[in-house]
């Protein structure tokens, strides 16, 4: 059996821009054996001065590590890249570091697979200066042996965990995060939206407001065991009252800038649950 780290410490760092020069830098301090290569080779200037080899071409750089990262901006980068390679991937694991679409993830997955490599896909909740801190958070998905083979150099850039087998696990959870900061973040913009055009100072509203966000952080779990075991309690109020609320919601924010935040949709979901007879239900059985 093989065992579970990358036992020969070389580590190639495909694209050097802001994250990919913070991972390359880490693993350097590290002690690990790093090639770095971008399209732009200047670019690479800074860090083969901190120790690290460059790299020629694309197959250069992938034929000099064990572990192949690719920080690059999109997966198009990350196909053009596995487009330049003449030689194959066997015995090597590619993380693709780049923020994608579930379909991306899986379309990377197969490419990587036909070449005789390991793929991971990989979330990246962190900004290039937290690499290598608590605070720096990694999500990887696909191959669980090849992660668990290299979790131990994933553990020095930050917080690593594992989210699941399919190819696309990381890239969902990922956007989900995402999709959560825009859904909150412009939830809030909506209200200030709303009260400032009544005429109401928003910085009176906002400690209201922070309130009533309040409610939903300290719901987080209780939710999640609702929808985990498909039981939707009515909570403070049922699908009935709930739809009263979004229907006067949806008229609030008719016209303005941000749209009604897909309340809409919301309402008819709502309108057909209660004509099924599930009106008595909480406001988690709109997912259910």
């Amino acid at each position: 059996m093989e065992e579970l780290r990358n036992p020969t410490g070389r580590v190639a760092v495909v694209g050097t821009g802001a994250v990919g020069a913070a991972v390359a830098r880490r693993l350097l301090a590290g002690g690990y054996d790093v090639t770095v290569w971008n399209r732009t080779p200047a670019r690479t200037a800074a860090l083969t001065g901190a120790g690290a080899r460059s790299a020629r071409t694309v197959d250069e750089a992938v034929a000099a590590g064990e572990l192949v990262l690719l920080a690059l901006t999109d997966h198009e980068a990350v196909q053009q890249c596995l487009d330049r390679l003449d030689g194959g991937l066997a015995g090597r694991t590619v993380v693709a570091l780049c923020t994608g679409t579930p379909e991306e993830a899986r379309r990377t997955a197969q490419r990587v697979a036909g070449l005789g490599g390991h793929h991971l896909d990989a979330g990246l909740q962190a900004g290039p200066d937290t690499i290598g801190t608590d605070a720096a958070t990694l999500l990887f998905s696909g191959d669980p042996s090849a992660y668990e083979r290299h979790a131990g150099t994933f553990g020095l850039l930050g917080t690593a965990r594992f989210v699941g087998t399919a190819p696309e696990a990381a890239s969902v959870w990922d956007l989900a995060l995402f999709g959560l900061w825009y859904d909150a973040q412009l939830g809030l913009l909506r209200a200030m939206d709303a009260v400032r055009a009544a005429g109401v100072d928003v910085s009176t509203f906002a400690p209201s407001a922070e309130n009533q966000l309040g409610h939903v952080v300290s719901a987080v779990s209780a939710t999640a065991s609702e929808i985990a075991g498909a039981e939707f309690p009515r909570g403070p109020a049922d699908l009935g009252e709930h739809l009263t609320v979004v229907r006067h919601l949806v008229g609030l924010r008719a016209g303005r800038p941000l749209g009604d935040g897909g309340l809409a949709e919301v309402a008819a979901r709502m309108e057909a649950l209660v004509a099924q007879g599930r009106g008595a239900e909480g406001l988690t059985a709109t997912v259910g």
